[in-house]
């Protein structure tokens, strides 16, 4: 394996586990149409029941006002029941046997209404069987797309401990990448003529409230800021100058767990009666329960307790009230799924322009479900793509166009993609093409002539690589991506001067972000795609080989905006334009 990428389907084997259970089972997996329903859209519900399970009726339990729904066996003790239709039944050769499939209709709702349901099916014993493990799903009822500022955004991801110290404070010295390396808030506010000059207008901060860890994905308090990092007054500073500049400042929020360290957390284990308990789902009280990924130190919050879930609501409100732009919501596909609507209504009632999306390390269709609950996903699936074809050369020119106009076609047009070469949790872009800053340019071109907003993972611009690879034997080590910011002299100003053209490209081009893709040829060794039509087409050129090649592109594209390489561009022959691309480079023309 070429590469690592976090995530809980990393290999064939996980994926077809992941299946069989699936069609095996009694089956919503939010299967919701439209996922997203406006004020009074009825709202279709589908369900699948699996070989062996009882499956002769079938229900949805369901209320409006966003209470739980309860009841059993097709009646209702708090909300509505509605009896679902049998639609058919398939033969599945994964089980060799039969899945049903049912579904409803339930009547659209009023604008911010949250509907939650839950599903089951039961067979002629009175044997019932609740979807997805008894899970309840839910969605909230608005006309509230992404906010228009999100489709012309850059955005700057920074590791705070590892951007800058500040005030002329020189770098710690631990003993290892998990140590501290002393960046602070403070160090990033100095720094924001530097990321306006790259182009960048939205900050994502990785955490920033108080941890045991140098990363911060393990809060002891979501309502105060790191001391490391430092003060909320810090933090309303950078939130004051950054918007002076126009730029916005999206915080990293991690629903669904935090530190052992946790106030609550330590009265539950410690204290029998304590009304924290049922935050946490115990195993056996008080040493075994339900954690992220089975690490101890990182208890996963119960956000089926209502006061655990007001809590984790009331401290995404507060930063939003205190001024934040946004969130990146680590780990979304960890919270139950009804927590999503009551996300969506708090964040979009406190500021309605906010923008959030998440972490979700799964396929395309598992980012679709969180439609309507956040804004969108980090776009994994486009990163796998581009590091494919770029960093390891494993894709030809025909495998990218066809990954990439299918990709574009899956997701819908509201539907935020942030796209990104790397981040904080697998090797860096430029350690995976081993130094190859050729491969970075090149990815980098196409990641920004892309639909999805680009990210920029701090120190990418300017060369920033490792000393080890993130895995070692069969450990994971994460923070070997993670090293210091590269600042002055032992910055490559080159790319960094690439970086800042690729911004303003696509600032000066709206098409890069607001039109569809049209792949106009694919080869071997090529890819040549259109974004627009007319005067305001783009066309983007790729040479994925080692070697020059030729290239004849239909039309006139007689201007290059910008160029990742050397190049001849001619004009030989009636309507067409002429390309010699030397090998791992770009362009970008438009036609006048």
């Amino acid at each position: 394996m070429n590469d690592f990428i976090f995530g809980t389907l990393a290999t064939d084997e996980l994926r077809l586990a992941l299946t069989r259970n699936r069609l095996a089972g009694v089956t919503h997996i939010q299967r919701r149409n439209p996922r997203d329903p406006l004020p009074g859209e009825a709202i279709t519900l589908e369900l699948s029941v699996g070989p062996g399970q009882p499956g002769d009726s079938a229900w949805v339990y369901w209320t409006s006002d966003g209470s739980d729904p309860l009841g059993s066996l097709g009646q209702a003790q708090v909300g509505q029941v509605t009896q679902m239709e049998l639609t058919g039944e398939s033969w599945e050769m994964l089980l060799w046997g039969y899945v049903r499939h049912y579904a409803v209709t339930l009547p659209g709702l009023p604008d911010g209404s949250v509907l939650r349901y839950r599903l089951s099916a039961a067979g002629v014993s009175g044997q019932e069987v609740w979807a997805d493990q008894g899970a309840y799903f839910a969605c909230y009822i608005a006309n509230d797309p992404p906010p228009p500022w999100t489709r012309q955004s850059v955005i700057y991801q920074i590791f705070v401990d590892r951007f800058n110290p500040g005030s002329g404070r020189p770098w710690l010295a631990p003993e290892t990448p998990a140590g501290f390396y002393g960046g602070r808030i403070q160090g990033i506010t100095e720094k924001l003529d530097y990321i306006a000059a790259l182009g960048a207008n939205v900050l994502w901060l990785t955490p920033v409230f108080p941890s045991p860890s140098h990363h911060g994905y393990d809060a002891t308090d979501l309502f105060e800021i790191e001391p490391r990092l430092g003060k909320k007054a810090d933090l309303r500073r950078l939130l004051d100058a950054a918007h002076q500049r126009g730029m916005r400042v999206l915080l990293d929020f991690v629903p669904n767990h935090w530190s052992h360290l946790h106030a609550t957390f330590q009265d539950a284990i410690h204290n029998p009666s304590s009304p924290y308990r049922d935050w946490y789902t115990f195993k056996h009280w008080p040493d075994e329960y339900e954690s992220f990924f089975g690490v101890k130190e990182l208890p996963q919050v119960n956000l089926r307790n209502p006061a655990a879930r007001q809590s984790m609501l009331d401290a995404a409100a507060y930063w939003l009230e205190f001024g934040v732009d946004g969130y990146r919501v680590d780990y979304a596909l960890g919270p139950t799924p009804d927590f999503w609507a009551d996300f969506r209504k708090i964040t979009r009632s406190v500021k309605p322009d906010c923008w959030t999306f998440g972490e979700v390390v799964e396929p395309s269709e598992a980012q679709r479900n969180f439609e309507g609950g956040l804004d969108g996903c980090l776009d994994f699936i486009l990163l796998e793509g581009l590091r494919r074809a770029f960093a390891f050369n494993e894709w030809s020119g025909y495998q990218l166009a066809d990954f990439l106009l299918r990709h574009e076609a899956y997701f819908p047009e509201a539907f935020s993609r942030p796209s990104f070469l790397d981040n904080h949790d697998m090797n860096r872009f430029l350690w995976a093409a081993r130094g190859d800053k050729r491969k970075l340019r090149l990815a980098a071109l196409c990641q920004f002539t892309l639909s999805g907003s680009p990210v920029i993972y701090y120190g990418t611009e300017v060369g920033l690589s490792q000393v080890r690879d993130v895995r070692q034997g069969n450990f994971g080590l994460p923070e070997e991506s993670r090293l210091p910011m590269l600042w002055s002299s032992a910055q490559d100003q080159n790319l960094l001067v690439d970086y800042q053209r690729l911004s303003e490209l696509r600032r000066e081009l709206p098409a890069l972000s607001e039109a569809g893709l049209q792949v106009i040829t694919a080869d071997r060794a090529s890819l040549v795609y259109q974004r627009g039509q007319g005067k305001d087409a783009v066309c983007v050129v790729i040479n994925l080989s080692e070697k020059t090649h030729p290239i004849s592109l239909p039309g006139h594209y007689n201007q290059v905006r910008l160029a990742m390489g050397m190049y001849d561009v001619s004009n030989q022959r009636s309507g067409e334009t002429l390309i010699n691309l030397e090998g791992m480079a770009g362009l970008v023309l438009v036609q006048t």
